[in-house]
């Protein structure tokens, strides 16, 4: 019997992997489709509709050793047995970006935005500036569709917005970004790093590994970490662009005295006042200079980048306002799946809250949080089916904790804990996996209950 071999396998079918393989479909290549869960149906009907094969609930090692090529979709881990097996067959791995890479056209310019935190609202907005700007511009990797997807034809745009995770960095070897935006570096997912800060970090510098001097590197110059490789990797052959929140001689971005953000290089002289900002706080005043930078070195001009920065409106799940309920504000924050997410969120409060915490935990510490937690929290809500580590930290910290299994049950608690007046706040520092499906599930869960609970309100009003 003769055996069946693909010149390349793609490790899950979720919207980076079905772009993989409709990629090397297009491009005559044969491709085989392994996901270990459950594929969704809309990527199923894709993969039959394009004459796909695959699988799902099974990894076929036989058949995925003989590939030529694997893609790794970025939440596979590489402690799981098949990328083990995969890996001690020396087979190459590479990412649906790495891929995608190969077929953009040698015009196209790629702006990539990376960090633990801030880079979803950071790519948005520099998306929403360059195409208020009129450019060619697309949108893809963490958001939109998969790059793979939209490089499958000729009719590509003149620009790509990329918000590039660690994981797919990890494979990516060849793939060259023309403008990379370094939002901070904090500890996350060490889970996947064997609880190893610098090994993560590193893992975000793949970001420059191709750079020339054509190029340009947008990071904030008091993230310790990214400051100290920056000086120890002189001469770096990009130009490199920081910015900081407080006046800084040779920045290209900083905060006046007077609550003004400047831009200032290469002749820039842009200002803009911070309580004119779309969205506020210090981690968005942060996102707003990397994506005014990188709009200003791109040609857009001043009088648009004004209009950008004012009338942004923010993703969804991330300091999203639900709505008011018995004079209470509720906001959804899901997309804060680590510690340091959920603290930028608790800098921005400023009223009382309960804090509704917790999820899978990826090695998080949550004394960074403790102090704010201590000063500003009415009562913690613990939405997770590992209380341990939490109660430890917080037992006796804050007036009221509670737990909970289901968002109406954790609800259930924060308006029993909140006054007139309050904000509840879903920030859970965690993934999500232990009672949903992802971060956009939890956070959609915890919109339908409020809304659902202001339109009884209403209807009995």
């Amino acid at each position: 019997m003769m055996e069946v071999k693909y010149e390349a396998v793609v490790l899950g079918a979720g919207e980076s992997g079905v772009g993989a393989a409709l990629l090397y479909k297009s491009r005559g290549l044969t491709v085989f489709v392994s996901d270990y869960g459950t594929i969704a149906d809309k990527y199923k009907a894709e993969l039959e509709a394009a004459a796909i094969p695959y699988e799902e609930g099974v990894h076929s090692t036989e058949l995925i050793l003989r590939a030529h090529e694997i893609v790794k979709s970025p939440g596979i881990p590489e402690k799981a047995p098949i990328m083990q097996a995969i890996r001690a067959a020396g087979i190459p791995v590479i990412s649906e970006i790495e891929l995608a890479g190969r077929y953009l056209r040698p015009t196209t310019k790629v702006i990539g935005i990376t960090g633990s935190n801030g880079k979803t609202t950071t790519t948005m907005w520099l998306h929403h500036i360059l195409s208020e700007a009129g450019f060619s511009v697309g949108l893809a990797g963490n958001v939109g569709f998969s790059l793979a997807r939209q490089v499958m034809t000729d009719e590509q745009p003149d620009y790509f917005v990329i918000e590039l995770s660690s994981f797919q960095l990890d494979d990516m070897h060849q793939f060259r970004v023309h403008i990379a935006l370094l939002m901070n570096i904090t500890p996350d997912h060490l889970d996947r790093y064997h609880y190893n800060f610098e090994e993560y970090a590193l893992s975000k510098m793949r970001i420059l590994q191709n750079q020339t001097s054509d190029d340009a590197f947008i990071y904030w110059g008091e993230d310790e970490f990214v400051s100290r490789y920056v000086m120890t990797h002189q001469p770096m052959p990009m130009q490199c662009l920081p910015f900081l929140t407080y006046p800084q001689v040779g920045s290209a971005a900083d905060k006046s005295d007077e609550g003004t953000m400047r831009i200032h290089f290469e002749g820039h002289d842009f200002s803009f006042p911070l309580d004119q900002l779309a969205l506020q706080g210090p981690h968005n005043l942060q996102n707003a200079m990397a994506a005014s930078i990188a709009a200003l070195r791109l040609g857009v001009s001043e009088e648009v980048l004004r209009g950008a920065l004012t009338d942004f409106v923010n993703v969804p799940h991330r300091l999203e306002k639900v709505g008011v309920l018995d004079g209470v504000r509720y906001i959804n924050d899901s997309k804060a799946t680590n510690v340091s997410s959920t603290y930028y969120a608790l800098r921005t409060m400023t009223t009382p809250y309960v804090l509704i915490l917790g999820g899978q935990d990826k090695g998080n510490d949550y004394m960074d949080i403790s102090d704010l937690v201590k000063a500003g929290a009415r009562g913690l809500v613990f939405l997770t089916t590992d209380v341990l580590k939490l109660y430890q930290t917080f037992h006796g910290e804050v007036p009221q904790i509670a737990s909970a299994l289901s968002m109406e049950e954790a609800i259930d608690h924060a308006r029993a804990m909140a006054q007139p007046g309050d904000t509840v706040l879903l920030s859970p520092a965690c993934a999500s996996f232990d009672l949903f499906k992802s971060y956009i599930h939890r956070g959609d869960s915890f919109r339908s209950v409020v809304q659902r609970l202001i339109q009884d309100a209403e209807a009995h009003g």
